[in-house]
């Protein structure tokens, strides 16, 4: 199992100790370097500015929102990116939520699978470099009746096959990323659980595509916070605000995707109060009405021998890359974190 670093959004607060952060990762040995986006920093260019200082590790979007970007110019960020990088850009891709498409973007927020599977067909026709044309439902190219022609990509990445990753959280997403894309992005893992919220349906979209998961690259982020084992209760408060968030924010109460995968995880009750509580503007009570048990089981916490337990449990659940995403008030102490997955890794014989 390798070993990955989130950076979250830019402009959070930490930018300057985000690039010391993905330094040090570089320095680790970490695989991959992920940055994300939502309505603030956009992820291609924090992924160039990282990948203009770092040496060996990769960097990946986690995620491209799919409403943000016509597919063809993804294809054509992500091949710049692979070329600038060496070789170093992995692409993930998401239909983000529908507050985001519709209200930020402007792209209605209908048939998410539909458009997901028609947007990597193109994406990846584009980056073969043939001529592109395309006949979808939600994309034609070139449009018919006018003056637009077929056109190929001027750009030469540095590999011929760029990896594609799609986060994935519904059973329907989860299969169809199996079918089409090399690897899923995943959020708010349970290892325990990690079976039937995604695994199984993974592995059902590879016998679609007459793919096994040999070779598939499975991404939880896992949020990572190290101390004292007798401090697991405190380390995991550090996340309430993280969890109620999702659960109980993110999206709106029809369609809340985070709160649908907690509830399969078994906290149906917790994750309606949860909600209830978050909507109406407590978010204070949102995060005191979390488990200590959703966040300890989503999240690595406490002491080195502790981690390296769980890392176990996620590489026997079929991991294959675990994202980490170390939680600290300053540089010093988001550093040794990191170096804690490190050693965790290497204590738990998965190194």
């Amino acid at each position: 199992m390798q070993l990955g670093i989130n950076l979250g959004y830019w402009g959070a607060g930490m930018d300057g100790d985000n690039l010391a952060v993905a330094q040090e990762a570089d320095r680790l040995g970490y695989s991959v370097c992920w940055a994300a986006e939502a309505y603030g920093s956009d992820a291609a260019t924090v992924l160039t500015w990282v990948a203009a200082q770092t040496e060996r590790i990769d960097v990946g979007s986690a995620i491209f929102q799919i409403p943000a970007r016509q597919p063809a110019m993804t294809a054509m960020t992500a091949a710049t990116l692979d070329s600038l990088s060496g070789g170093r850009f992995r692409l993930g891709l998401g239909v983000s939520g529908p507050q985001v498409s519709e209200g930020w973007y402007g792209v209605k927020f209908d048939k998410p699978l539909a458009r997901t599977r028609e947007y990597v067909e193109i994406v990846r026709k584009a980056m073969t470099r043939e001529r592109l044309s395309y006949d979808g439902e939600h994309w034609t190219l070139p449009l018919p009746g006018g003056p637009g022609k077929p056109l190929k990509l001027t750009v030469h990445p540095e590999r011929e096959h760029i990896p594609l990753y799609i986060a994935a959280i519904g059973p329907k997403n989860m299969e169809q990323t199996g079918e089409i894309a090399d690897g899923a992005l995943l959020i708010f893992p349970s290892a325990e659980h990690l079976e039937d919220t995604a695994i199984k349906h993974l592995r059902a979209g590879r016998e679609k595509a007459g793919k096994t998961l040999e070779g598939f690259d499975i991404v939880p982020t896992v949020p990572l916070a190290f101390g004292e084992d007798k401090d697991v209760e405190k380390l995991a408060d550090t996340f309430r605000p993280y969890t109620a968030l999702y659960v109980g924010g993110m999206g709106s109460r029809q369609q809340n995707f985070y709160n649908k995968l907690a509830q399969r995880m078994g906290f149906e009750a917790a994750a309606a109060e949860i909600q209830d509580k978050y909507l109406a503007g407590d978010k204070d009570g949102a995060a005191a009405a979390i488990p200590h048990d959703l966040i300890d089981k989503t999240t690595l916490l406490g002491s080195v021998d502790r981690i390296a337990d769980r890392m176990k449990e996620y590489a026997a659940a079929g991991v294959t890359t675990l994202t980490l995403a170390p939680a600290g008030w300053t540089l010093d102490e988001r550093i040794a974190a990191l170096r804690a997955g490190t050693e965790a890794l290497e204590r738990a014989g998965l190194a």
